[in-house]
């Protein structure tokens, strides 16, 4: 009975051509993944330090009047309508 058991590891059949590349492609893109999240992470921990600041500068930023608008060049009163004939 003990001899009916095969404990052997199972046949894995070697790699064809276009799994290499496919398991290189996949390993890279986790890679680029990751490195996309952490540029996510960095620059909201950094917001966070700039907060830390002294308010002074805030203070004086509110203060400040906002600039007058200027009216857009594509803003042009429209025509009147064309003479009747």
């Amino acid at each position: 009975m003990a001899s009916d058991l095969d404990f052997s590891p199972p046949e894995v059949p070697e790699s064809s051509f276009l799994e290499n590349p496919l398991w290189y492609g996949l390993f890279l893109g986790a890679i680029f993944q990751l490195i996309c999240v952490l540029a996510l992470i960095v620059p909201i921990l950094k917001s966070h330090e700039a907060d830390a600041e002294p308010s002074e500068l805030r203070s004086a930023e509110v203060t400040r009047k906002p600039k007058a608008t200027v009216p857009s060049v594509n803003n042009r009163p429209k025509k009147e309508t064309k003479k009747k004939r």
